[in-house]
């Protein structure tokens, strides 16, 4: 009886240890033809928000680990045409919320999405609501008349984790 106990107290000692924090999985969005890479299974929200002169139902997949929030938001605006406009709009919008300015920015324009000036990835230091710093690595991209917005936000951000995040997007 002894033996079973402790071969399966070390049997779970060894799953735990085997456990990773950033368990990498393939996701898609509702809208759009996103798909992407989550290092955690993602939670989904939807909720009525104004965005180009209109509600829209901004619909969010997100999750925490390692210390950091992920989430891709997308929405759809309808009138492709508004694009480039909305998107400016969302990034000023996040960087406020942040009571930030961008730190950097990089035209970000991942494979089957628009190429318009405001599809960038940006990265600022801000701050929380409660007053604690944050980072936060956001990027802003589009595909016809539906607009996206991938987000890390951490205490420090890791630039690997933010490369196979950010290098997981696409379009089917």
């Amino acid at each position: 009886m002894l033996r079973i106990l402790t071969t399966a107290l070390v049997s779970m000692a060894l799953l735990a240890a085997c456990s990773p924090t950033f368990n990498w999985r393939e996701v898609r969005s509702e809208t759009g033809g996103l798909r992407a890479m989550m290092p955690c299974k993602p939670d989904k929200e939807s909720r009525v928000v104004p965005m180009g002169g209109r509600d829209v139902d901004l619909k969010v997949l997100g999750c925490g680990t390692g210390d950091a929030t992920f989430a891709l938001l997308s929405a759809d605006i309808v009138n492709a045409g508004r694009a480039d406009e909305v998107l400016g709009q969302w990034k000023r919008a996040t960087l406020a919320n942040l009571h930030s300015v961008a730190a950097r920015e990089a035209a970000f324009v991942p494979a089957g999405a628009l190429a318009l000036p405001a599809s960038l990835q940006v990265v600022a230091t801000g701050r929380r609501p409660d007053g604690s710093r944050v980072e936060s690595h956001a990027a802003y991209f589009a595909r016809g008349g539906h607009v996206f917005q991938a987000v890390i936000y951490s205490d420090r951000l890791v630039p690997e984790v933010a490369e196979t995040f950010f290098s997981g997007i696409g379009f089917e």
